[in-house]
């Protein structure tokens, strides 16, 4: 995602914390359709197509998606965010490296196809 010129954090050379990394995505529509590509990858309920709603406790709409064995799980493959600049998503998960590399290759697969980036 940093090559294609989204900020990212952690980026490639900082050290990790934790499993999450978040990417600013800059507009709703890239945001909506990164979140549509990890629902597509998803293990469980991959058809679903997620949209942003009015969630308890946020000053913003939030989209989710997740289709994990453990409802609720942070571990399994799923990404969040809310709907307001910088329209950041935040990544985690997977239940194996490959796992993981699928749910970004078809979020990038959504954006795509939607005309709102442009692969060099």
């Amino acid at each position: 995602m940093k090559k294609l010129g989204f900020p990212v954090v952690p980026n490639s050379t900082e050290p990790r914390a934790d499993i999450i990394q978040a990417v600013s995505l800059g507009s709703p529509e890239k945001l909506i359709a990164f979140c549509k590509g990890i629902q597509a990858a998803a293990p469980v309920d991959s058809y679903v197509d997620p949209e942003p709603w009015d969630m308890p406790g946020y000053d913003s709409q939030v989209i989710m998606a997740a289709g994990a064995f453990v409802q609720g799980s942070s571990i399994e493959l799923s990404a969040d965010g809310p709907m307001k600049p910088p329209y950041a998503v935040y990544f985690q998960g997977g239940l194996t490296w490959e796992h993981a590399k699928l749910g970004v290759l078809m979020s990038l697969q959504k954006l795509v196809e939607r005309d709102l980036v442009k692969l060099p």
